[in-house]
C-alpha cells in the first residue's frame, strides 16, 4: 500500500482492541503498510442512556459509513453483529481474522450458573434476544436495562442496582478480562446474535487494492459461519433487536446451523438446526428460515420487536 490508510473505529478499548488487530494482521501481510486509526462517535456512543430500539438500525455503525461515503477515512472496523444485513450501496464489507468465543457468558456476585441463580436476580442486559431466551430457562430472573461499553457493564454488575449481567464473551475475553466471567452460556441456553464475536472491514467498494488486503485477512471458516447466521435475519428483515439467536460452525465442507427465536416473555422457544454446505452459507440460512416458517415463528420473526 502506498498512501496511509484511514481507518475508522468507535472509541471504546474493545473497538481499538480490535481495530489494532487488524492493523497487526495487514502488517504481517505487507510490511510497508501506514494505518491512522480515527476514532468516530456514533449515534449509540452519543446516547448512552437511551434505549437502543429507539435509535433505530446502525446505531454504532451509521456515522462511520458516512465517513468512508465522504472519504474521510479508507476503512472502517466493526464488530459484525452491528452491521445491518442489507448493505450500504457502494460500501463493502469483508468478515475478518478468525472469530473468537461466539457465546454469551455471565458475569455475576454470585459463583452460581445462570440455571442457580438466587430467585429474583437482577441481571442487567437490554438485548431482547437475551432477554427472550434466558426467560424461558427462568421466568423468576429480573431482567433489567443495562447500556455501555463493557468495562461500563462489568462495573455496573458490581454495584447496588445489579446482581450481574449478560454480554458476549468476545468482547471479555478480547479486553483480557476472562476472570470476570461466572459462566459461558451455551447456545442452547442463550444462541448468540448473528456474527457475534466477528469483525468486520468495511471499505469503499472500487477500492479493490484495499479490499484484496482484507480478503487475505479473512478467516474463510469465520467468513462461512457468520454468512449463514446473517443470513436467517437478512431472510427475516430484521436488524440486531429482532430476536433472533444463531451459532454456526464448519465441520470441513459442511455448515452446521443452529437457530432459536424467542418472544419476548420466554413462552416458547421455535428452535431448528439444519445442515449446508460451506461453500455456499446462505443455503444453510435459508434452509432454517423456511424451517422457522414452517414452525409458526413467522410471525415473532417479522413482528414489531424493535
Amino acid at each position: 500500500m502506498s498512501a496511509t490508510i484511514r481507518i475508522g473505529t468507535r472509541g471504546s478499548n474493545l473497538a481499538l482492541a480490535q481495530t489494532e488487530m487488524v492493523i497487526a494482521a495487514a502488517r504481517n501481510l505487507d510490511p510497508s503498510a501506514r494505518f491512522d486509526v480515527e476514532v468516530i462517535a456514533s449515534s449509540g456512543d452519543d446516547s448512552p442512556h437511551a434505549p437502543l430500539e429507539s435509535l433505530g438500525i446502525g446505531v454504532f455503525t451509521s456515522a462511520i459509513e458516512r465517513a468512508l461515503l465522504h472519504n474521510q477515512i479508507d476503512l472502517a472496523v466493526h464488530s459484525l453483529k452491528d452491521l445491518p444485513t442489507e448493505g450500504t450501496p457502494g460500501l463493502s464489507i469483508v468478515p475478518v481474522l478468525e472469530r473468537e468465543d461466539p457465546r454469551d457468558v455471565l458475569v455475576s456476585r454470585y459463583c452460581h450458573d445462570f440455571i442457580d441463580l438466587p430467585e429474583d436476580s437482577r441481571i442487567g442486559t437490554s438485548s431482547p434476544r437475551r432477554i427472550a431466551q434466558l426467560k424461558h430457562g427462568r421466568k423468576d430472573v429480573l431482567f433489567i436495562p443495562i447500556r455501555g461499553n463493557v468495562e461500563t457493564r462489568l462495573k455496573q454488575a458490581e454495584g447496588p442496582d445489579y446482581d450481574g449481567t449478560v454480554l458476549a464473551a468476545a468482547g471479555v475475553l478480547r479486553l483480557g478480562l476472562a476472570e470476570r466471567i461466572t459462566e459461558y452460556l451455551s447456545p442452547a441456553i442463550c444462541a448468540p446474535a448473528p456474527g457475534q464475536a466477528a469483525i468486520a472491514a468495511q471499505s469503499r467498494s472500487g477500492d479493490h487494492e484495499l479490499l484484496g488486503l482484507m480478503q487475505a485477512i479473512s478467516h474463510q471458516p469465520t467468513a462461512a459461519a457468520v454468512s449463514a447466521e446473517r443470513e436467517v435475519l437478512r431472510a427475516a428483515g430484521g436488524g440486531c433487536q429482532l430476536p433472533i439467536g444463531a451459532h454456526a460452525t464448519v465441520e470441513g465442507d459442511e455448515i452446521r446451523l443452529f437457530v432459536t427465536v424467542t418472544p419476548m416473555d420466554g413462552s416458547i422457544s421455535y428452535r431448528v438446526e439444519v445442515t449446508g454446505p460451506a461453500d455456499d452459507p446462505e443455503v444453510a440460512g435459508k434452509a432454517a428460515y423456511t424451517e422457522l416458517l414452517a414452525q409458526g415463528a413467522g410471525d415473532l420473526m417479522h413482528g414489531t420487536t424493535r
